[in-house]
C-alpha cells in the first residue's frame, strides 16, 4: 500500500525519473521485462537507457523515445500522460543562444559520418546536438616500439552552450586494420564512462563520458580519459577533428626510443579529403616528443605526420 502512495505521489509531483522508478518497483516488473515488452510493440530501447531514464542520468527526448513513455504508461498500467507530462517541453537543440558561428556537421570533418550518424544514434545523440563546445584540450599520443599508436590520453576542457549538458562523446576511428573490440577506453577523472558502440568495417567507437552533474549554459567541464589500442598497425599520423570552433588545442606525439621518424610535421586541413594547411616542420626534443599548439581553431582538422626510415 505505502509503495502505491509513493507512486501516486511520485505521479503528483515528479520528477519523471523518480515517477518512472517509483512505477517500476510498484509493478514489480523488470527493466530487462519492459525492453521485451516495448520491443513486442516495435519499439527498441535498450535497458540501459531504461536504467538511466530511472535513474535521472538521461531523459527521453527522441520522438521513438516518447513513444516509448506512452507505451510504458499502458504495460505500467498508469494514467495516460502520467509519465510524459512529467518531461515537460522538450529541451531546445539546434543553434541556440550563445552557439558559436561557423559549427559544421561530421561529414565535413570524417569520411566515414554515416556509420559514425548510426552509432551516435544508438547514444541517443543526434548529430545536431550542440550544447558543448571544447575551450581548451591537451592531448598526448604515445607510439610503440612496433610504429603503432598504442595510448591516447585527453584532457578536455568543455563548455556548455545550453542547460542540461550531463554528457559528452568521444569518437576513436583506428587505422585500417583495427579490432574495435580490442580497443578501450577508460574514465580517469572528472567523468564515467556509460554506454560504447564500436563498428568494425569503418574503425568507429563512440563512447559516453558521463559528469556529476547537468550543466548550465556558461558552466565548463573538465574530464580526463584515454583510449588503448592493441591492434598494432604501423600509424604515419594523428588528426584531431573539431566540429565548432575551439579555444586551445595542444597535440604532443611521444615515439619510443627504439623506433624514431625521420621527418614530422604539424598541419592543418579542412576535412578528410583537403589538403594541407599551416604545413610546420617539428623536431624531436630529448625526450623524444614533438608538439603543437593551435588556437582560435577554426572546424576542421589538426594533426602531426611523420615519415618512417625505409
Amino acid at each position: 500500500m505505502s509503495s502505491e502512495r509513493e507512486l501516486q505521489a511520485a505521479l503528483r509531483d515528479g520528477p519523471f525519473h523518480v515517477a518512472f522508478r517509483a512505477a517500476v518497483e510498484s509493478r514489480g516488473l523488470t527493466l530487462d521485462r519492459l525492453r521485451h515488452r516495448l520491443r513486442e510493440r516495435g519499439l527498441r530501447v535498450g535497458t540501459t537507457s531504461l536504467s538511466y531514464w530511472q535513474q535521472g542520468l538521461r531523459r527521453p527526448e527522441r520522438a521513438e523515445s516518447l513513444r516509448a513513455v506512452r507505451a510504458l504508461e499502458e504495460i505500467l498500467t498508469l494514467p495516460p500522460r502520467s509519465l510524459t507530462d512529467l518531461l515537460g517541453p522538450p529541451r531546445p537543440r539546434g543553434r541556440g543562444t550563445g552557439l558559436p558561428p561557423g559549427a559544421v556537421g561530421y561529414a565535413t570533418i570524417l569520411d566515414a559520418a554515416p556509420d559514425l550518424s548510426a552509432l551516435l544514434r544508438e547514444l541517443d545523440w543526434t548529430a545536431d546536438d550542440r550544447r558543448l563546445h571544447i575551450a581548451a584540450m591537451y592531448e598526448t599520443v604515445r607510439i610503440g616500439a612496433d610504429r603503432s599508436i598504442i595510448r591516447r590520453e585527453t584532457l578536455q576542457v568543455l563548455r556548455a552552450h545550453e542547460d542540461a549538458a550531463d554528457r559528452h562523446i568521444t569518437i576513436y576511428r583506428g587505422d585500417t586494420g583495427c579490432d574495435v573490440d580490442r580497443v578501450r577506453i577508460r574514465a580517469l577523472e572528472d567523468c564515467r564512462l556509460g554506454r560504447i558502440r564500436r563498428h568494425g568495417p569503418s574503425g568507429l567507437v563512440a563512447a559516453e563520458l558521463l559528469f556529476d552533474r547537468e550543466l548550465r549554459t556558461g558552466d565548463t567541464q573538465v574530464v580526463r580519459y584515454d583510449l588503448i589500442d592493441p591492434s598494432g598497425m604501423a600509424g604515419t599520423e594523428y588528426e584531431r577533428g573539431f566540429r565548432f570552433p575551439a579555444g586551445q588545442y595542444t597535440l604532443r606525439v611521444c615515439f619510443d626510443p627504439v623506433a624514431l621518424p625521420v621527418r614530422i610535421h604539424g598541419y592543418t586541413r579542412r576535412g578528410p579529403a583537403a589538403g594541407e594547411n599551416d604545413r610546420r616542420e617539428l623536431t624531436l626534443n630529448a625526450h623524444h616528443a614533438v608538439h603543437l599548439m593551435a588556437e582560435s581553431i577554426r572546424p576542421g582538422l589538426v594533426g602531426i605526420r611523420w615519415d618512417w626510415p625505409s
